[in-house]
């Protein structure tokens, strides 16, 4: 992409471009040409949310279809007469009770928008409605059942409901997955223009570019003088008084708002109406960082649109659930990892002398210390080689460094470590209550004295055996990139959240590629 010269004569994607306004310039509105009216009357919701939301319909039909049709041919005839019964002497055949709840089903997820454009291929909101919509149904049929007083067959809800919800939730993942590949291309994206000051729009920028499968593809930049330059790599493509002909030429289809304090309210609006006109999507970023949707309200004050703003609080029935999902988890898990553990502490003996576990002083919720269990990955002593290795790669002093091409490791234990099994014995410290199965990795004393008081927070919760940023590149990441992603955990708690970052560890473990060692 060619950026603009000071005489306006170069063109972006091929198109005419607008040559910034001097300071001073008289601030009015070129008349948009024919050909940018054109495009304008052509432009609406990006052609590919339109196919995805299709691809996610088929989908889903086929995955209901699939499920009611195997309860319907092999569970249930193996168990049941029929899946619906009353009082009279007639049962009602199960295909037509099937056929209504199929059709039921996808209405419900038609219901609770779980295919708007607004929240597909990014987050937890598409998950969440998926389960909400697919309750709402199994809620309705129990109701209804009541009522009636019609027997449903207890192997509809044993089977239908787990299974169904289950590849409902496999089948968004799938798709967002061949999202992801295509987005990584160039396609399937939002182009977007970043409208406001300079450092918001560098601010927003990084952010979006720093968080893998956003969506939006920043295309340019609007400030309020458009100087001719650079925000880094984004193009100032115009001034304020010439953005609607710069999303023209661009063709742009998202317009993110940063704000400027030569933005008035009057000028906002009519930018507004200009971008509704054209059915470019409207989107406001606010000043603040790291804030997940659930935290976030918005609420309509005197045609204000105030956005409230909810502290993160994992205390009462949050905690209690949390903690009861860790000793469920942690006793399923240990019953499931018993054979590797077993191979592991034999491979350990056989390689040499020394300890199977290995413990070490970690520091967790709140400050207080505890003996964290691993099975041991490196050779013996390898503690009182730690601080010269850190002084030897230059970094005694950084929290969340980790030594690269670690010489204390064994042939075993590098195995371990990239699958994570050294990790395992630390189900132990969750079952007993010093750990959970996802949190901000636990440090050691040394390394927490080093925090300051935004590092900190991180002790607000119990460290976790995995957490975001273990499942977000792991080793590649930066101190300051791995801090940020905890603060985050800690900041927007949640179960669903809490559910994605397991299922995110399983995929890290079985496929763990170059990031982990």
């Amino acid at each position: 992409m060619t950026t603009e010269s000071n005489k306006g004569t170069t063109a972006f994607f091929g198109r005419p471009s607008y040559a910034p306004a001097r300071p001073g310039a008289a601030q009015t509105a070129r008349p948009l040409d024919a050909a940018a009216g054109a495009a304008v009357q052509r432009r609406r919701v990006p052609s590919w949310v339109r196919l995805y939301a299709r691809r996610l319909f088929y989908t889903d039909t086929a995955i209901l279809i699939a499920t009611l049709l195997v309860f319907g041919t092999t569970v249930l005839p193996g168990l049941e007469a029929s899946l619906l019964s009353d009082t009279g002497p007639n049962d009602l055949p199960y295909v037509v009770p099937l056929v209504v709840i199929g059709i039921l089903w996808m209405l419900a997820l038609a219901a609770f928008d779980t295919r708007d454009r607004h929240i597909i291929g990014h987050g937890v909101f598409e998950y969440r409605r998926v389960v909400d919509s697919t309750f709402f149904v199994f809620a309705a049929i129990v109701i209804v059942a009541f009522f009636l007083r019609i027997e449903v067959a207890r192997t509809f809800f044993l089977f239908a409901l787990p299974v169904g919800l289950t590849g409902l939730l496999v089948g968004r993942w799938a798709c967002r997955q061949w999202l992801r590949k295509r987005q990584a291309t160039g396609q399937y994206v939002y182009r977007a223009v970043v409208l406001g000051d300079r450092e918001k729009i560098a601010h927003v920028v990084k952010q979006i570019r720093s968080t893998h499968g956003t969506g939006y593809l920043i295309v340019g930049a609007v400030t309020p003088h458009g100087v001719s330059d650079m925000i880094g790599d984004v193009p100032v493509l115009a001034p304020l008084h010439e953005a609607k002909e710069a999303i023209d030429a661009i063709g742009a289809d998202t317009l993110i708002l940063t704000g400027a304090d030569e933005i008035n309210p009057t000028a906002m609006r009519r930018l507004g109406w200009a971008m509704a006109e054209r059915d470019v999507s409207w989107v406001v970023a606010p000043a603040l960082t790291d804030v997940a949707g659930p935290r976030i309200h918005a609420k309509p004050v005197a045609g204000l649109p105030l956005v409230h703003v909810d502290f993160p609080r994992l205390e009462g029935y949050r905690r209690f659930a949390k903690r009861s999902f860790d000793i469920v988890g942690s006793i399923l898990l240990l019953i499931v990892t018993s054979p590797i553990m077993l191979a592991a502490a034999v491979a350990i003996r056989i390689e040499g002398p020394g300890p199977v576990l290995y413990t070490q002083a970690r520091v967790g919720r709140r400050g207080n210390t505890f003996a964290m269990l691993k099975f041991r990955s490196m050779v013996e002593g390898a503690d009182d080689q730690l601080a010269s290795l850190l002084d030897l790669q230059g970094a005694p002093d950084q929290p969340f460094f980790k030594i690269a091409n670690d010489p204390r490791i064994t042939r075993v234990g590098r195995i371990m470590r990239r699958h994570s099994i050294d990790e395992l014995p630390q189900l132990l410290n969750v079952l007993s209550g010093k750990m959970s199965l996802v949190g901000p990795r636990p440090q050691r004393p040394a390394e927490v004295a080093l925090y300051d008081d935004v590092v900190e927070r991180r002790l607000m919760v119990k460290p976790g055996m995995s957490g975001l940023w273990q499942v977000s590149g792991r080793s590649q990441l930066s101190p300051e990139d791995s801090i940020r992603l905890d603060l985050y955990y800690v900041e927007n708690w949640s179960f669903t959240q809490d559910l994605q970052i397991l299922f995110r560890t399983v995929k890290a473990v079985v496929a763990p590629g170059r990031t982990a060692h």
